[in-house]
């Protein structure tokens, strides 16, 4: 059985599958000097690095975009009673 490895790259997507530690969580969350995105310390892909501003501004967009939905629907539970249209010919 050959050994495969726990981290590396595949089609340009890095991947990590070592056991993860807090420190290395920490460490992967935070990296000052580093662009918006950075790779997971676990699984695949990529995530946000909190230490970059443009990281907080996805974060606080895609709040309000959720806020702004829960809203949305708690308005169209009030609204949902019957209404009569009266057409003249």
């Amino acid at each position: 059985m050959s050994d495969k490895p726990a981290s590396g790259e595949l089609f340009g997507v890095p991947y990590n599958f070592e056991r993860p530690s807090v420190s290395n969580m920490l460490k992967a969350y935070w990296q000052p000097g580093e662009g918006m995105l950075v790779e997971k310390p676990f699984g695949v892909g990529y995530t946000l690095n909190l230490a970059n501003w443009r990281a907080w501004v996805v974060l606080a967009v895609a709040g309000a975009l959720l806020w702004q939905q829960q809203q949305g629907e708690s308005e169209e539970s009030a609204v949902d009673e019957a209404v009569e249209v009266v057409v003249d010919d």
